[in-house]
């Protein structure tokens, strides 16, 4: 249910950022009227030109210090995101424990099954819905640059290393790396889970081809945000959802459990044998 709604959620939003993208193909100027073209897609290309200024025109350059600084900005969001992924992630056995014990698929058991997946979630302070607020505010974000791209003449002649930002990469290099740093980000973020199943593998190597297919067909403006954004999406998750730091903490956590077990059931025969003295 969590990622059906999650799907739902994605192409809801790729089909609103689609119509909002088609609507206006004129050039972007300080007369463009519409809160669409006149507020976001006008003032992403201005800050785009302001940034490039900074690095002698450099519109390449402009478009990855952008980046960072949007990611930057959401950064307080994601790492709520991060943090209720790694809440409800430790609560799938319960939930599994739910839904074999609510197996049943009349009306009534569902809905008591819904009942208690939602008393879980509130007793355990979590919204599984909130794994979808980045998503909410990147694609939008994505949509605007396309637009700001393809639709500022400096900006759509402008070029970086090889690349002409208005055009695909000739090479297949940003593709390459963008479905590259999908993989590793995708990966790093699943190791963290408790639990995996069909669902998230498909997910951790079917996001990475989804990503490549389409950064073929997409300015190399957007292929480069998409590499930055990921690249940076990395590092944020070695930081504050390190796999390896969490596997361990959760080994360690429970190999104390065993032994705290252990010496119970040992202070327990110690015990009996006293007794039987």
């Amino acid at each position: 249910m969590k990622h059906l709604k999650r799907n739902i959620t994605l192409v809801s939003l790729a089909g609103l950022a689609l119509i909002l993208t088609a609507c206006g193909t004129s050039p972007i100027t300080s007369h463009s009227k519409g809160f669409w073209d006149g507020m976001v897609v006008y003032n992403f290309s201005r800050f785009i030109i302001y940034l490039s200024k900074l690095f002698d025109n450099n519109y390449g350059w402009g478009i990855i210090v952008f980046t960072i600084i949007i990611r930057i900005i959401i950064l307080p969001l994601m790492i709520y995101q991060t943090r209720t992924s790694m809440k409800t992630a430790e609560l799938q056995p319960k939930v599994q424990a739910l839904q074999k014990k609510y197996s049943s698929k009349d009306t009534e058991t569902q809905q008591k099954l819904r009942e208690e997946q939602q008393k879980l979630y509130a007793e355990a302070g979590v919204n599984p819905v909130a794994g979808c607020l980045p998503l909410v505010i990147q694609l939008p974000v994505l949509y605007a640059l396309y637009a700001a791209v393809s639709r500022t003449q400096v900006l759509k002649a402008g070029s970086f290393l090889w690349l002409h930002l208005g055009d695909k990469d000739p090479f297949f290099v940003l593709p390459i790396l963008a479905a590259l740093f999908t993989l590793i980000s995708t990966w790093l973020s699943m190791k963290s889970q408790p639990t995996n199943n069909g669902m998230t593998t498909a997910m951790t190597f079917g996001m990475p081809v989804i990503i490549f297919i389409t950064a073929l067909n997409v300015p190399s403006a957007v292929s480069l945000y998409w590499v930055t954004t990921n690249l940076f999406q990395v590092g944020q998750t070695l930081v504050i959802q390190n796999p390896f730091k969490i596997n361990r903490e959760r080994e360690a956590k429970i190999q104390a459990e065993r032994d705290r077990k252990k010496a119970i059931e040992k202070a327990k025969r110690k015990a009996t044998k006293s007794k039987r003295k």
